[in-house]
């Protein structure tokens, strides 16, 4: 994935050539709210896009609408150089996607269920058994092959969604908050998963809200507000966009402090001031002698400060720059 030579690698408003996937000018619009306003981008092969904004940020909708589940209001879907019609939508067979919450046949067991969209894909023969083992391995879930899904929790219900969408080996991937119900363990498994399709040449695009693991498994990242694409890059180019003026630093107390937020505001220079107990977050300037001089500055004002860290750039600091508040 890249821009055009002549526009910013953050620019979201070029389209981005690609010979998998490509959206260009993609417009969903209902009645007077636009839920996806002229959407351009592209993937390749080995190219994971990680696609992160607010609630309500138009991602679930440009993630159906990529799956041709969506009617556009203008635009084209082009999947293998081949544009999505309503005269061609076989070619929807590449593509693979997981809704945030995947429709299960809750009375059948993972096998049953497996090999019933097996048939819709005209995935038969005597390997198919074979290839639903593949899979069921793959997503952790080999012990519970002969369980009934209503007997599972959310977070196997999602892993089965998953194992539904790779089934037929499509080499487009659209996956809509795939680790939400993922513990701990879980979203480690499926960090090795992404990777490992990734390395198979698939071309995908993962939304999520788990901001730290994005930049593990992603390629590039896609910030979404209001339906727009406002930001698309790398995972490196969007970690330190806007990065150079303003810094990020945590500062955790002793002990708690009565009127700490006013305090700290009270501060020339500090900005972005967030406080949890005894944690502070706020933006000040980014080099050493700054934060000699903020930490010289809150130790005059009494504050028993235990640590003050410049945090490295990453995708939640980018985010938290962008401003983008949160839409419910």
């Amino acid at each position: 994935m890249h821009t055009a030579a002549t526009s910013s690698p953050l620019s979201a408003t070029a389209t981005l050539p690609a010979n998998l996937l490509e959206l260009r000018q993609i417009r969903v619009q209902f009645e007077e709210l636009v839920a996806v306003n002229d959407v351009n981008l592209g993937l390749g092969p080995g190219h994971l896009l990680g696609l992160i904004g607010p609630n309500g940020a138009g991602k679930t909708t440009l993630l159906r609408a990529a799956a041709g589940l969506q009617p556009l209001t203008r635009g084209k879907v082009i999947i293998h150089d081949t544009e999505l019609t309503p005269r061609n939508e076989t070619i929807l067979r590449h593509v693979g996607f997981t809704p945030d919450t995947p429709p299960v046949y809750e009375d059948l067991t993972v096998r049953q269920f497996l090999r019933f969209i097996a048939k819709g894909y005209d995935v038969i023969g005597p390997d198919v058994d074979e290839r639903i083992d593949f899979w069921l391995e793959k997503v952790w879930l080999t012990e519970k092959a002969n369980a009934k899904i209503r007997q599972l929790s959310r977070g196997m219900r999602q892993r089965i969604g998953i194992a539904r969408t790779l089934l037929p080996n499509p080499s487009i991937i659209l996956l809509d908050e795939p680790a939400a119900g993922l513990d701990p363990a879980g979203r480690v498994q499926f960090r090795q998963l992404l990777s490992s399709l990734r390395e198979q040449g698939k071309a995908l695009i993962v939304s999520s809200h788990i901001l730290a693991d994005m930049s593990e498994y992603c390629s590039h990242i896609g910030i979404m507000a209001a339906g727009k694409l406002v930001q698309l890059g790398t995972v490196a180019q969007i970690a330190n966009h806007g990065s150079g003026e303003r810094c990020r630093y945590t500062v955790v107390l002793a002990r708690a402090v009565p009127n700490l937020t006013e305090m700290i505001e009270s501060i020339e220079g500090v900005s972005g001031v967030s406080v949890d107990t005894d944690r502070i977050t706020l933006e000040y300037v980014p080099d050493r002698a700054a934060a000699a001089e903020l930490l010289a500055v809150l130790v005059a004002k009494k504050l028993p400060v235990a640590s003050l860290t410049a945090n490295a750039p990453g995708l939640e600091e980018a985010y938290l720059r962008t401003g983008i508040r949160q839409v419910d």
